[in-house]
């Protein structure tokens, strides 16, 4: 067994460097033969590397990018292959010559492409600046965002306590990071909240402490754009509005660059206006978003929010009595 996966890992290693190698000299390169190497490469088709043949004489390469470097462990895998000695402590004498210190290398290449990939997301969060809430002095949540986005890249659950502001209270949370989200200069965090038991959205700058955990996750067939679905900013309902609204032409073409996780219907006018229409799920931060554009955006349809915005202008119009 030992030999057989010495002999796998130098066929994918041979058929990396030299695209196109043929199965004698696979056979000449392993001291095996060549029935041996086409049993093999059925093997290594059964684990899922993507080996092809190109045709009579054109030898073996691995279908589009694939690489077995840099390495891409997990931080499981890399403990379970460090622990090889010590498991064949008592077959030592058995071992090939040079074991040891292949061992060595492999486990060095590993250790630098973490602390590469490590200096490499610090630069990214370093670029990345966010605002702070008002109320607080110091900002911790860049350090998060570090801590998350690593958490995500390795596929492991972060321990995190985070302040509910509707309750007014902090709570612990193991959290699966699935995706991060900018919205309106601010960062959310989309993952399966373990505690609640289903998908959930946190704000980043709410985090009072995040630690990654060794447990790993699978995300599964989530799909971000079917849970944004309707969704017109962050915060999720269960509703569907059908919003109708008509912009002035002053600000059509603008409108035109939001970027929405909802796909608006817009059909420009002949006056240069444009009619948007869009099915939301939450009504709240949909019309904020259209006050900003003040009378030059006005609710066609549906007539119970065109009247609550009558009555909104009318409290503002009352405070400047």
């Amino acid at each position: 067994m030992k030999e057989r996966l010495i002999r796998l890992m130098r066929m994918i290693n041979l058929i990396q460097s030299k695209p196109g190698i043929l199965a004698r000299e696979l056979a000449d390169r392993c001291e095996t033969t060549e029935r041996t190497i086409y049993r093999e490469i059925l093997a290594l088709h059964a684990m899922n590397i993507p080996i092809s043949n190109h045709g009579h004489g054109k030898g073996y390469a691995f279908i589009s990018n694939f690489s077995m470097y840099p390495l891409d462990w997990t931080e499981q895998e890399a403990l379970s292959f460090s622990m090889l000695p010590s498991v064949l402590e008592q077959m030592k004498s058995l071992l090939p010559e040079g074991f040891d210190s292949a061992l060595e290398k492999v486990m060095g290449v590993h250790k630098k492409e973490k602390s590469k990939r490590a200096d490499i997301l610090q630069h990214v969060t370093d670029v990345i600046q966010m605002g702070t809430p008002a109320y607080r002095e110091e900002d911790g949540s860049a350090s998060f965002l570090y801590d998350i986005i690593q958490a995500r890249l390795s596929q492991q659950t972060i321990r995190t306590v985070y302040y509910t502001q509707s309750r007014n209270e902090e709570s612990q949370r193991d959290i699966d990071p699935y995706y991060l989200v900018p919205r309106d200069h601010r960062f959310y965090l989309i993952g399966y909240c373990h505690s609640a038991g289903d998908i959930r959205t946190f704000r980043i700058s709410r985090f009072r402490d995040v630690k990654q955990l060794s447990d790993t996750f699978d995300k599964g067939d989530f799909n971000l754009k079917s849970y944004m679905k309707n969704t017109w900013s962050i915060e999720r309902g269960a509703d569907h509005i059908r919003f109708k609204v008509k912009f002035h032409p002053n600000i059509a073409r603008y409108v035109k660059e939001e970027e929405l996780f909802v796909k608006p219907k817009l059909t420009p006018q002949k006056d240069g206006s444009l009619l948007f229409e869009v099915t939301v799920n939450h009504e709240r931060e949909f019309m904020n978003w259209l006050s900003q554009y003040g009378p030059e955006a006005e609710i066609m349809e549906p007539k119970v929010y065109r009247d609550i915005m009558k009555l909104k202008l009318d409290q503002w119009r009352t405070l400047y009595e």
